[in-house]
C-alpha cells in the first residue's frame, strides 16, 4: 500500500511536462538519429526523476498548506499515508539515482538538473510567496527543460523555441493562478501570494499572454532563417491549429473556470489533445514527411 502512495507521491501524470525535454530534437529538423534519439530519451527520463523527488520536496514543505487546500489535501503526505521519514528516503534516492545517471549521459546534463534543482529549491524556502516572481520561475523551469533536452544532442537551442516556451509556461502558470484566486473568492486562501493577484489582473495577464504566443509563433514560422534551415515554406499553416488550441484553453478557463491543472487539462480534453496531434502531425510531416516525398 506504501508502494502505491510513494508512486503518487512522485506524480507520474506530470511527466507530461517534460515533454519539452524532446521538443529540440523535434525542432531540430535534423534526420532521425537512433543515437541521439536515446540521449533525448535518457534526458527524459532524468529529468523527470528529478521533478518527482522536487515535487517530493515541495509536498513535505508545503504540507500544512496542503491540508488547507480542497483538492491538494488528498496528497499522500498532506492525508498522512506516506510518513515524512518516507519521503526524505524517496527523495534522496530519486535525486542520487537522476544526478549520476544524467552525468553518465552527459556532464552539461548534469548541470542543467542543478540549476533545475537550485531554482526549486530558492522557489520552495521562500521565492513562491512573491506574485510574478513565483509564475516567472515556473516558466524558467520549463525553458531548462528544452536546454536538458538540447545538451544531450549537442545542438543549441534556437531563440524561438527559447522564448515561445517561456511564453506558453506563463501563460498556464496564469491560468494555475486564477484557480486560486477563484478559491480565494471563496474564501480559501490557499497561497501566501495570493494577495498579488486578482481576478482582472490574472484574466488580463492572459489575453496577452495568449496575444503574444500566437504573434511570436507566426513570425517563427515565417522567419526566413526558420524556413531555410528546416527547408519548410509551410510552417505557417500549423498557425490555424494554435490559435484554435488557445482558445481551447481559454474557454476552459474562463467559461469552464478549470484551470487549476494544466497537465490534468491536457489529459482529459478530448478536443486540445486532438488540436495538439494534428498541429504535431502537420508539422513533423512539413519539416520531415516533405524531403521523403
Amino acid at each position: 500500500m506504501l508502494i502505491g502512495e510513494i508512486v503518487t507521491l512522485l506524480r507520474p501524470h506530470q511527466y507530461i511536462k517534460n515533454l519539452f525535454v524532446l521538443a529540440p530534437i523535434f525542432f531540430a529538423g535534423m534526420a532521425v538519429d537512433i543515437h541521439l534519439l536515446v540521449q533525448s530519451l535518457y534526458a527524459f527520463i532524468f529529468f523527470s526523476l528529478t521533478a518527482s523527488s522536487i515535487y517530493i520536496l515541495n509536498d513535505i514543505m508545503d504540507v500544512e498548506e496542503d491540508k488547507a487546500h480542497p483538492k491538494k489535501k488528498n496528497r499522500p503526505i498532506a492525508r498522512g499515508s506516506v510518513p515524512i521519514s518516507a519521503a526524505w528516503i524517496t527523495f534522496s534516492v530519486l535525486m542520487t539515482v537522476s544526478l549520476l545517471g544524467s552525468w553518465y549521459v552527459s556532464v552539461n546534463l548534469t548541470y542543467v538538473l542543478v540549476a533545475y534543482i537550485l531554482l526549486n529549491f530558492f522557489y520552495s524556502i521562500g521565492l513562491k510567496h512573491y506574485s510574478i516572481l513565483d509564475i516567472s520561475m515556473i516558466s524558467v523551469g520549463f525553458v531548462l527543460r528544452i536546454f536538458a533536452g538540447s545538451v544531450v544532442i549537442e545542438t543549441p537551442p534556437s531563440m524561438w523555441i527559447i522564448l515561445m516556451t517561456f511564453l506558453l509556461a506563463l501563460f498556464l502558470a496564469f491560468a494555475k493562478r486564477r484557480d486560486d484566486v477563484l478559491l480565494a473568492c471563496k474564501g480559501l486562501k490557499t497561497r501566501k501570494n495570493i494577495n498579488g493577484y486578482n481576478l482582472e489582473f490574472v484574466n488580463a495577464a492572459m489575453i496577452v499572454m495568449s496575444s503574444v504566443i500566437i504573434v511570436a509563433y507566426i513570425f517563427y514560422t515565417i522567419s526566413e532563417s526558420v524556413q531555410v534551415r528546416l527547408s519548410a515554406n509551410y510552417l505557417y499553416l500549423t498557425v490555424f491549429f494554435v490559435i484554435i488550441g488557445i482558445l481551447r484553453y481559454l474557454q476552459i478557463t474562463f467559461v469552464e473556470n478549470n484551470s487549476g491543472s494544466p497537465t490534468r487539462i491536457i489529459l482529459r480534453d478530448r478536443f486540445l489533445q486532438l488540436i495538439v496531434a494534428l498541429w504535431a502531425l502537420f508539422f513533423g510531416f512539413i519539416i520531415y514527411g516533405v524531403r521523403l516525398l
